[in-house]
């Protein structure tokens, strides 16, 4: 007869889950044993800290468009999933936590590791349960299942350690009959109604100069969105997340948004009288047309989320493949293709600026040189993620993605530590592609040991560390935010090459820019997986694609009191952005560009 714990993994099989990622504990030791006994029909990927089985769920789940899950032991284990379970929730991937808790008789009387889990994931959690025996665990396995899935987030059972070795057979309420509850899920068709489309339709074919912005929900229709492009003569501007919507060379797209973007796409934003939104929630308000300067139209599946950003005019709820099908139909063909063109034209000179800082031979050893031709040598197959941080930018505008590329990262939440996890997580579910990775040294430090679970389960992974030994973002962040002299963003050296070594894969080290295609082929041709430290210069601005008059502002005021200011100096010398900066600002007073930001980690939708 089983227990609630060959129930619940029993339940997961016939969902069709195929791996659990955790850490084993001894609050969640009836549920290791109902894996242990099913390892033929389901996997368990065992990790080095459960906030990484959690971002893995969350990446598993991107990757896959299925069910990402977790597991953890109670108290600690438990709330170490919390950071990755965030990631799921605000990028709307559905993950279900599953937890220990102590036994169900002693619960709040201060035993050890006595943490009510469901209280601390009350607000991660779409759905969030204490499961009471194996006859409810029946009902809510299947039920929370549904609810990760249904509602795009996380769902969390808690289930103390007793309780995951009680057998079905008793207890059973008479209302309660056994198998009232299916273990499948039912999707319907979600598309706007028609005079919505109608009313969107007239308003595109009526702008002058249409935008489109897309995002990570444009990935399930990317022919359909360059249709729509192409129809409308209108530039695409792509958020982080939707970097893989559209090659970034493809002549649509003017790239990325926000301060990790492009100037063409900040200039399109400020020039467009009519916006199409795809997919995309990208929180950076002050990178969109001012309010009402544009007829906004937006496509998303969430009806919440219409709106959000941008006073649109139209809302068109719908998945958005189905929606730009209904709404390419109505579509006329714009003979002006003026705007588009201008785009393009920009977009041209801004790719020529990215590939002459690639090709800065300068000492120390520039990022966008290192990262640049790491790109260049992904597979066309390629499975590309990466972290948070000064990083997250060089892959942004270094990295270029084709057709056949999968791309993920933190978005909404923008966490560090996320891109070890991520890579981990893709060569899991996709184990026939290569998997590459571009971190900063201060996210991967947070999650280094997790570099042999890569070794363990033999990832295709090649990580570039951009190391510096700085919280780089953070620093330039002190400095253009509010204009403080950078203050402990210093870190103490890690050779991650030889920490790659100790821990079984291969470690390679670029000093100099002579030495990146010798280093790269050697990396590039080595089995399993691989960590290139690149030792790149500290004092490399990160400059936004226009710099913000506040900014400069700011950072001309800063820069005197930072340490190896300089150093920092020499850099802006050489760099066309950089003597923009530095220039003494105008004394007749004017306007403050609309482009300002004062997020964390913009380009994310």
């Amino acid at each position: 007869m089983p227990n609630a714990s060959d129930i619940l993994i029993e339940t997961l099989i016939e969902w069709k889950v195929e791996v659990v990622f955790g850490l084993p504990g001894d609050g969640i030791n009836g549920i290791m044993e109902a894996l242990r006994r099913r390892q033929d029909r389901i996997r368990f990927v065992s990790v080095r800290h459960e906030q990484s089985a959690a971002f893995m769920a969350c990446a598993y789940a991107k990757f896959t468009g299925r069910l990402g899950v977790c597991l953890a032991t109670s108290g600690p284990g438990g709330t170490n999933l919390l950071t990755g379970l965030y990631d799921a929730k605000l990028d709307q991937m559905p993950v279900l936590a599953i937890t220990g808790m102590q036994y169900h008789d002693l619960i709040e009387t201060f035993s050890q590791q006595d943490v009510d889990l469901t209280r601390v994931f009350e607000n991660v959690a779409v759905y969030n349960a204490q499961v009471n025996d194996a006859a409810h665990m029946e009902n809510l396995a299947n039920l929370a299942c549904r609810s990760a899935l249904s509602k795009r987030g996380v769902a969390h059972l808690s289930i103390a350690n007793d309780v995951q070795e009680r057998m079905a057979g008793g207890g059973r309420s008479r209302r309660n009959r056994e198998g009232h509850m299916p273990s499948r899920y039912f999707e319907g068709r979600l598309v706007p109604r028609e005079d919505d489309i109608l009313r969107a339709a007239d308003l595109l074919n009526a702008g002058r100069k249409v935008a489109i912005l897309a995002g990570r929900g444009a990935l399930e229709a990317k022919g359909l969105l360059r249709e729509t492009a192409d129809l409308l003569g209108a530039p695409v501007a792509k958020a982080l997340l939707g970097k893989a919507v559209l090659p970034d060379d493809d002549p649509f797209t003017t790239g990325g948004i926000g301060i990790l973007g492009t100037v063409p796409s900040q200039e399109i934003m400020q020039q467009c009288d009519t916006l199409l939104i795809v997919g995309s929630t990208f929180p950076y308000i002050e990178y969109y047309p001012k309010p009402n300067a544009a007829t906004g139209i937006q496509i998303d599946h969430d009806p919440q989320r219409i709106g959000l950003r941008y006073p649109v005019e139209v809302g068109l709820v719908g998945a958005a493949g189905e929606t730009l099908r209904m709404l390419n139909e109505r579509l006329q063909r714009k003979a002006d293709r003026t705007f588009l063109e201008q785009a393009q034209e920009k977009t041209r000179n801004w790719r020529r600026e990215l590939r002459a800082m690639e090709g800065d031979r300068s000492s120390p050893l520039k990022p966008q040189a290192a990262v640049g031709a790491f790109g260049r040598r992904i597979a066309v197959n390629g499975i590309v993620v990466t972290d948070s941080g000064q990083n997250t930018e060089l892959a942004a505008r270094h990295v270029d993605l084709g057709a056949d590329h999968k791309f993920a990262v933190s978005g909404a939440l923008a966490s560090m530590a996320s891109g070890l996890p991520y890579a981990i997580a893709a060569g899991i579910a996709m184990p026939d592609r290569p998997v590459y990775a571009v971190v900063g040294d201060g996210g991967f430090a947070m999650q280094l040991g997790e570099f042999a679970t890569a070794v363990r389960y033999e990832i295709p992974l090649k990580l570039l560390v951009i190391r510096n030994d700085m919280l780089n973002q953070i620093a330039w962040e002190q400095m253009m935010f509010l204009g403080n002299p950078q203050f402990a963003c210093e870190l103490p050296p890690i050779d991650f090459a030889a920490a790659a070594e100790a821990m079984g894969g291969r470690g390679f080290t670029i000093r100099s820019f002579d030495e990146i295609d010798g280093v790269l082929d050697q990396a590039f041709a080595a089995e399993g997986p691989v960590v290139i430290q690149a030792l790149v210069d500290r004092y490399e601005p990160l400059m936004p694609p226009k710099m913000p008059e506040d900014y400069a502002r700011n950072f001309r005021a800063a820069l005197p009191q930072t340490p190896g200011h300089e150093k920092i100096e020499e850099n802006l010398r050489h760099s066309s952005a950089g003597r923009k900066v530095t220039e003494e600002e105008p004394q007749a007073p004017h306007e403050a560009a609309p482009d300002t930001n004062t997020g964390d980690l913009p380009g994310i939708p």
